[in-house]
């Protein structure tokens, strides 16, 4: 599809197909019987009385081929919903025609719909507004109890604000199936999101074949990955993580994407990132030597060298890309490319020299400027990291704005196109709440309401500035989801706040009204086999100790969507207990809790067992970190298949605090601890990683009243875990307060493996 110039007009798009949601009922709303509700919101929705009845001779049509193409996406994704009557061609009947009409008075990607009972139309300039108006009529459409299918009368006018509205999928780190990315592709089309930026090589895994290098393909799509996951625990022996897609796969992907008005825009990354290219072609580095792909995460200070043969490889692999992917962006990478090779290499110093460029920035500038001539020659246009700035960039170069919004400015100011892609603001791998059921990540959060109220456009540019802002992505790098549902944990359901960032104009976005509308996205995902995140339409739960002996519970939703609890054991319903206030309750006792909107229980009910036992033990997830520098939550490396368990741990500084822990009457702690690879790369970020020197052959358990304060108690570490990845010490309390913030330390090198706390229990003084 071709790129366009973002309209001025306020948009968004809503939507309800009630064939595969529930009832009306389940989605009450003060105003929305009304109109109807969409998901973005649409520019502007007119509700009129009445509705067309896909019954009888009541029939879609589309004469043009395009719009022939739109109506048979419409239908796929559609499936049961759609009666097969409105399908048949007939002579009599009512008809919705969809039409595309050259020169039609709306803007780029918009559409205009006219709903009545006795017909409708749906009319765009081209064939990406036919199709965003195609998904509205998906949402529209609804089926009674009794199986009437119909399309509620409206008129709808409606575009979007950003022509490059974003999705960026990591398959280096870990690898999708092209069914997956066929789900996830479906997904975005629905919500009108129009970019792929498919992340293809990296460190940790090269994922495309490229004519005349065929080990990229043999040697660097495979690693080993860290600890006992990378060994057959039957044989002792190497088990390799690899995968790639064949040119086929490639093509079927592009294809698939296409027929959703969707572009790809492929990534490779230069000159940093780049482990698994040398590891299949040494030559491409800078020492020469053979290295193996990476199984750590990261930042690697690997970088291909800037040699002719080098570029002509490069160059290579920009021809393949060009042959695979036939839309207008190709994106280079660009970031985090460590230069201490480049310095510390004679042969890179003296290309430097040779190049008359000023120093290592301006030898990766001139890379890029060396691609970008390569693109534009072949009808491309380049696109890169925000560190492509470091040095003089080729005009018609796009500026992609991870580290916040300061490289997209700085892009703007100094005019080229910005796609804005903050890491605090639209990264998924950062967990989107607090619960501890949440999937590994990084516990830096970034809630749904985050990715909502995210504003692209900068107020410090001017309005010619502004015009460079074309877009706007959220990122999904996959380093620690090792599976689909992870991939899909991660995305669903920020990717609609995504969504509606990217279409609808500022002043039409409202968080709270948004939420009103999420909910009906919930069954049509599950109905298309999508698996969103429950633990954002979940209740967080706390319980602590009350004087009196009994728990008081304290319940959150992290939506503000309603609570309501039992605790006699049963399932939450809509007409349990409401939950207003702090609830006190005597031990043991069971409670549920869930999140409603109206009738519609949003996710499973969480269930707490509490007793005074359990109010004496937490989990990691439930204590905190001593300085929270670098927090992770981070997957144990075995077993190579099936479950694991999941740390919260900081990786420059591992401690865990317990506030306030009530130590009166604890003769002791015990702590179970797993211990897992530290497998990561700091670059220049090395010199953060702290640890306390070990005293013993393998570094002690000590707890602390204050991380600074009086050693409480301390045991001496194993060698190794026992066989179920655990160990278990029991710490007996000297000298101990009443109540302090206990820290829990490990001390002793973190490299090669550091120990990981699972959960701390106080243990009672024996009568």
């Amino acid at each position: 599809m071709t790129r366009r110039t973002p309209t001025l007009l306020p948009a968004g798009l809503l939507a309800l197909c009630a064939a595969m949601a529930a009832p009306a009922s389940a989605f009450a709303a003060d105003a929305a019987a009304a109109s109807p509700s969409l998901l973005p919101r649409a520019v502007s929705v007119q509700a009129m009385p009445g509705r067309l009845v896909l019954a009888g001779n009541t029939h879609f049509v589309a004469r043009e081929p395009r719009a022939k193409q739109v109506l048979a996406q419409l239908v796929r994704l559609a499936g049961d919903a759609l009666p097969d009557t409105a399908l048949r061609s007939a002579s009599a009947g009512a008809t919705l025609e969809l039409k595309i009409v050259p020169g039609l008075d709306v803007p780029a990607e918009g559409y205009r719909l006219h709903i009545a009972p006795d017909g409708g139309v749906l009319q765009a300039a081209d064939a990406d507004g036919l199709f965003n108006g195609a998904m509205t009529l998906l949402q529209l459409l609804k089926r009674d109890a009794d199986g009437t299918a119909w399309l509620p009368a409206v008129r709808i006018d409606d575009a979007p604000r950003f022509a490059w509205r974003g999705l960026m999928l990591d398959s280096a780190r870990h690898f999708q199936s092209v069914d997956e990315i066929k789900r996830l592709l479906d997904a975005m089309a629905e919500l009108k999101l129009d970019t792929f930026h498919w992340h293809l090589t990296d460190d940790q895994g090269w994922r495309f074949p490229v004519p005349g290098w065929p080990k990229l393909t043999e040697v660097g799509n495979c690693r080993i990955p860290a600890g006992d996951g990378g060994i057959d625990v039957a044989t002792g022996t190497p088990v390799p993580y690899c995968g790639f897609y064949t040119e086929a796969q490639v093509r079927e992907v592009v294809a698939h994407a296409a027929a959703l008005h969707i572009d790809v825009v492929p990534e490779v990354d230069i000159p940093g990132h780049a482990t698994a290219a040398i590891s299949a072609y040494p030559q491409l580095g800078v020492s020469g030597q053979p290295i193996a792909v990476s199984n750590e995460w990261g930042v690697n200070v690997n970088l291909f060298n800037a040699d002719e043969t080098t570029l002509r490889f490069l160059e290579d692999v920009m021809g393949q890309l060009v042959n695979l992917f036939p839309g207008r962006y190709v994106h280079i990478g660009g970031d985090e490319a460590v230069k201490d090779q480049w310095k510390a290499s004679p042969n890179m110093q003296a290309r430097i020299l040779e190049l008359g460029v000023k120093d290592e920035a301006g030898l990766q500038a001139w890379m890029v400027a060396r691609l970008e001539r390569y693109l534009s020659a072949h009808d491309r246009r380049l696109i890169g990291w925000d560190e492509i700035l470091d040095g003089d960039l080729p005009a018609s170069a796009t500026v992609m704005s991870w580290r916040g919004t300061e490289g997209g400015i700085a892009a703007a100011k100094r005019g080229h196109d910005v796609v804005m892609a903050p890491w605090n603001k639209l990264y998924l791998d950062y967990l989107q709440t607090m619960s501890p059921n949440e999937e590994p990540g990084r516990p830096t959060q970034v809630t749904l309401e985050t990715v909502y109220a995210f504003e692209p456009v900068p107020d410090v540019l001017d309005a010619t500035q502004a015009k460079h802002v074309i877009g706007v992505q959220a990122n999904v790098w996959t380093e620690h989801m090792r599976s689909f549902a992870r991939v899909q944990h991660a995305v669903f359901p920020r990717i609609a706040a995504l969504a509606e960032s990217a279409w609808t104009q500022k002043s039409g976005r409202d968080y709270q009204d948004f939420l009103q509308r999420l909910p009906s996205l919930l069954p049509r995902w599950q109905a298309r086999g999508i698996v969103a995140a429950k633990t954002p339409f979940q209740p967080l739960v706390e319980a602590a100790m009350e004087a009196t002996g009994k728990a008081r519970v304290t319940l959150a939703q992290p939506l503000g969507y309603e609570i309501r609890y039992t605790t006699d054991g049963s399932v939450p319903t809509a007409g349990s207990p409401r939950y207003a206030q702090p609830v006190s309750l005597a031990l043991p006792a069971t409670l549920q809790a869930g999140a409603f909107f109206g009738d519609m229980a949003l996710a499973a009910p969480v269930a707490r067992d509490l007793s005074v036992a359990s109010l004496l033990s937490r989990s990691d997830e439930e204590l905190a970190m001593c300085t929270g520098q670098l927090m992770l939550r981070l997957e144990d490396d075995g077993p190579r298949e099936g479950a694991r368990a999941i740390y919260n741990v900081d990786i420059f500084n591992p401690c865990w605090s317990w506030k306030q822990a009530p130590l009166a009457g604890i003769a002791a702690v015990e702590v179970r601890a797993g211990r897992i690879p530290y497998f990561f790369q700091l670059a220049h970020d090395e010199h953060a990683r702290k640890f306390k020197p070990a005293k013993t052959a393998h570094g002690e358990l000590e707890l602390r009243a204050g991380c600074d304060g009086p050693l409480l108690a301390t045991l001496p570490m194993p060698a190794s875990t026992d066989a179920d990845g655990f160990v278990t010490l029991r710490a007996p309390l000297r000298d101990a307060p009443a109540s302090t913030d206990l820290c829990l330390w490990f001390t002793g090198d973190t490299r090669p493996a550091m120990w990981v706390l699972d959960r701390a229990t106080l243990v009672p003084a024996t009568p």
